[in-house]
């Protein structure tokens, strides 16, 4: 499953959530083009009660699913791919047990981490963090410049990470990249279909814009 850089544009991931499923299907009613699963020090196997049911929802509504770090999961469950971060799994090992089909994805802090990524076989990178985030502590800020130099660098898909919501996302405009990721402007709003909205429609600014830099 190969996937148009246009599918990257809302890419949402979960947070823990007594009531996930309810607020992945809002995700979705509110325009989101991607879904990742994460669930931190989860096992294998409750990764996969957990997910089941919005791997379902996704599939049948033609939402790209991923799961964060766990390919065997990935794999039992029938995701559409993997997340896997620099000291994860290696690409070439996720692409191995899940096929040429599965969207694989990274992260990249640095021009030569987003380069090497994709000599790897990445789908797409993940480029973060653009603004200071509660999500990940172990996160450095990522200038604008930078997240410039990656897009210029790669030819696959490049979304912005961290921090990210309505009121800063126009300072990424112009930066080339074909999406952002959230978790708290989507899953930690008490409305999550119109954060959802929202977010898209500002989105769509990255169709019509390329690199300033």
């Amino acid at each position: 499953m190969k996937l148009s850089p246009s599918a990257f544009q809302l890419y949402a991931i979960t947070a823990p959530a007594a009531d996930l499923t309810d607020q992945v299907r809002a995700a979705i009613a509110g325009g989101i083009t991607m879904l990742q699963i994460r669930e931190k020090n989860c096992t294998t196997q409750r990764l996969i009660q957990l997910a089941y049911p919005i791997v379902s929802i996704c599939r049948n509504a033609g939402i790209p699913c991923i799961i964060n770090d766990d390919v065997e999961a990935a794999r039992v469950l029938g995701a559409d791919g993997v997340h896997v971060g620099q000291r994860d799994m290696k690409l070439k090992k996720a692409r191995e047990i899940l096929g040429e089909d599965a969207v694989l994805g990274t992260s990249a802090h640095s021009v030569e981490e987003a380069i090497r990524a994709e000599q790897e076989g990445a789908d797409y990178i993940g480029c973060g963090a653009v603004f200071p985030t509660g999500t990940k502590s172990d996160t450095s800020h990522l200038s604008f410049d930078t997240l410039c130099a990656i897009r210029k660098a790669v030819s696959i898909p490049v979304i912005a990470i961290g921090g990210i919501n309505t009121q800063n996302l126009p300072q990424i405009y112009g930066s080339g990249i074909n999406g952002i990721a959230v978790v708290s402007a989507i899953f930690g709003e008490p409305d999550v279909q119109q954060a959802a909205r929202t977010l898209r429609q500002m989105t769509e600014a990255f169709q019509e814009m390329e690199c300033t830099q």
